[in-house]
């Protein structure tokens, strides 16, 4: 909950019309009139003071995945993304005997389509509405732990009004340092379905070694089916479900991109933090990210160590360290690229400019002086717990405990009514919360679990006595970890679920070790999260009275504002285009032929026998690119993105699809704080090769011809 009230932290950014024309911003859809001009300067063909209405194509086909975007490119509900956005699905569906992870998957026919990872859902937009005045009733005078649950209560009605509509998933979000809070309303389709995604030596070709690099030659993308009931409304999975017509979706581009076109990117980026104060950014990139990036690593390495040579726990850990290894390589990408713009310096400079300006005028300095020094204090009381509190989390690595602490956090939950809930323990949550403990049976297993809360927990005993939480090590003395395990029913899956029904009371009368030790730490939990509520409130008046001022400012030096990143529905646009690095010239595409040029066949590097054949003789029917005289596989532009974008739909200037946006370069994903159009960059699939892959490779034709692709 606290992130909610934290999401505007940083959000708003400032643009002179240069950088606007340097492709930099995440804009809201109604936003797209004050930008018209320069998107038909920049090359847009369709209308711009209309191209942000929900109710109408493009953006009524853009769908969220609750964590990777998509878009729906068929009127039969089929909807494509990334393959990295699928891989728990692959994993979840995998086993030893059918590995689609390693061989990629393909249904037949509709009845062949594989029930996607419980929790899976596809989110279609529907609207996005100003609700600034509803959110801040009553919370202007009040401050700390008042102002946090005002705002939250004011958050939960109106979810709960906007949910009274059947089968909607709607949620409040921050914007301009919760200067505005706008509702986002989603369709929530439950039943989702794998249809395709080629093997793991195309989706994930490259791996780690390319991952964030250029030239990539990764083919990125995937397809889920989207079904509902047969009279259309959203159902869980049945077999008599039918796939959901969209009220739109995306054609096909009959001819692929160039260099130099103009496109746009559709999608829910995550979290951008580019109005941090300069003084989290030093915090950031001097101590957390370094902390944050050396324990991934080892995590990543304990992982392979213990899964190695046994395939079945390779798969139960698929997806979980590729995020890992995702995570850990973007922070050394951000340090690297901090470095290189003097990141820090920049922000010291600018803020130095802001308060300068805040100064010189004694209405100003009164209006805004007390926020700042307010937020300053606040800040370094947060900067002086914050590494602490990574190691504090670290209890939290094994699975089952996780499970057991949710469980019985849902159990004290429950005893409230509805509308007093925390966030994510409500009825709302209860298929999320019931298929969270789901997945765990597909990806858990007993001993390397425990090797992983083991070195989770001698990390955490790092900390002096003074900064640990103190009822669990009362708990953990003189109990080995093998009790735990060789102790509970919680591995399975039916016993954990039985949990959700019962009562507090029943959980402390439990023998089971992890709900033991869930019951034992519950009290000190709570408390230290009243404390962080309560933190958040100040932070969350002050930080908002500050935003007002660099708003404020903004307006003084004539500059476009556009919100930061906070997983709402945006879209950006710029053109396609590669750079110059260090002397070295990057093309804007790549093309097949290093795709055999990289295949070792082992590894990473390991295309399918027959996509390397069909390269090598030159098979590319119609999709060659004419400008390259050959397949091209990735293309990079300018468009603004983050996490979150990953299985963005990209469109020409017709509102044609032309590719899947599925990565930044390692030295642009400092951009997460601030863009520089000099090296900011954006890996896209190409649609040619896509379309190519599922053609020439993998047969898939009777999705090619529901696609309109001929």
């Amino acid at each position: 909950m606290k992130n909610f009230l934290l999401a505007g932290a940083s959000a708003l950014m400032i643009a002179s019309p240069a950088a606007v024309q340097a492709d930099e911003g995440m804009w809201l859809p109604s936003q797209t009139g004050a930008i018209a001009d320069a998107m038909k300067a920049a090359g847009l063909e369709l209308d711009a003071k209309t191209l942000g209405n929900l109710q109408r194509p493009p953006l009524t086909a853009i769908a969220s995945l609750g964590g990777c975007s998509a878009a729906f490119l068929s009127p039969e509900g089929l909807v494509a993304t990334n393959h990295h956005c699928v891989a728990g699905s692959l994993q979840y569906n995998s086993s030893p005997e059918a590995d689609y992870l390693t061989n990629g998957f393909l249904a037949a026919t509709l009845s062949d389509e594989l029930p996607a990872a419980p929790g899976s859902r596809i989110y279609v937009i529907e609207d996005l509405r100003d609700v600034s005045a509803a959110m801040l009733k009553g919370a202007d005078k009040l401050e700390g732990r008042a102002r946090f649950d005002r705002l939250q209560a004011n958050r939960t009605a109106l979810i709960e009004a906007c949910e009274k509509q059947a089968n909607r998933r709607c949620d409040v979000r921050a914007y301009f340092g919760g200067q505005q809070y706008w509702l986002q309303q989603q369709l929530e389709i439950k039943d989702v379905r794998l249809v395709y995604a080629p093997a793991g030596g195309v989706g994930n070709f490259g791996g780690e070694k390319d991952n964030w690099q250029w030239p990539r030659h990764t083919g990125d993308f995937a397809f889920y089916r989207a079904y509902v009931a047969p009279d259309g409304s959203s159902a869980a999975f049945a077999k008599d479900n039918v796939p959901f017509k969209p009220k739109a979706f995306l054609p096909i581009a009959k001819q692929g991109v160039k260099e130099g076109d103009f496109i746009m990117v559709a999608g829910f980026p995550g979290t951008t933090e580019r109005l941090r104060t300069a003084e989290e950014a030093r915090f950031y990139y001097e101590e957390l990210y370094p902390y944050q990036q050396k324990s991934l690593t080892e995590y990543g390495n304990l992982i392979d160590a213990l899964t190695a040579g046994d395939q079945a726990a390779t798969i139960a850990y698929a997806a979980s360290l590729q995020g890992i290894e995702n995570y850990e390589k973007k922070i050394a990408g951000q340090m690297a690229g901090a470095e290189a713009i003097s990141l820090i310096a920049k922000k010291k400079a600018e803020e130095t400019a802001f308060r300068a300006w805040v100064d010189a005028d004694p209405s100003r300095k009164a209006q805004y002086g007390a926020a700042l020094a307010e937020l300053d204090r606040l800040i370094a009381e947060g900067n002086a717990v914050a590494l602490a509190d990574e190691r504090r989390d670290l209890i939290g690595r094994g699975q089952l405990f996780s499970a057991a602490s949710r469980l019985y956090r849902w159990a004290n939950e429950q005893a409230k009514p509805d509308k007093d809930r925390e966030p994510g323990f409500q009825e709302r949550d209860r298929a999320f919360m019931t298929q969270g403990m789901q997945r765990i049976e597909r990806r858990y297993v007993a001993d390397i679990d425990k090797g992983l809360w083991e070195d989770g927990l001698a990390e955490y005993r790092t900390l002096p006595a003074e900064a640990r939480i103190k009822s669990f090590d009362t708990f953990m003395e003189g109990r080995d970890l093998a009790s735990f395990y060789s102790g509970t029913e919680l591995a399975n899956t039916a016993k954990r679920l039985e949990w959700m029904g019962k009562s507090v009371s029943d959980f402390k009368a439990s023998s089971d070790p992890f709900i033991q030790l869930a019951v034992a730490t519950y009290d000190e939990a709570m408390a230290s999260e009243a404390a962080d509520k309560d933190r958040s409130g100040h932070v969350q008046k002050a930080r908002s009275t500050v935003m007002a001022a660099r708003l404020a400012y903004a307006a003084a030096q004539g500059k476009t504002m556009y919100p930061d990143a906070n997983g709402s529905l945006r879209f950006t646009y710029g053109k396609v285009t590669g750079k110059t690095v260090d002397g070295q010239i990057w093309p804007p595409f790549t093309t097949a032929e290093g795709i055999v040029a990289k295949h070792t066949g082992r590894g990473e590097f390991d295309a399918p026998d027959k996509m390397v054949e069909l390269i090598k003789a030159k098979d590319y029917g119609r999709y060659v690119a004419p400008e390259l005289g050959t397949l091209p596989v990735d293309f990079l532009s300018t468009v603004d993105i983050t996490n979150g974008n990953s299985g963005s739909s990209t469109l020409n200037a017709r509102g044609e699809f032309v590719g899947l946006a599925f990565d930044g370069t390692i030295e642009g994903v400092v951009s997460d704080w601030m863009f520089d159009p000099k090296i900011n960059r954006t890996i896209h699939v190409d649609s040619r090769f896509m379309l190519w892959t599922m053609e020439k490779v993998d047969g898939a034709d009777r999705l090619l011809k529901e696609m309109g692709v001929k």
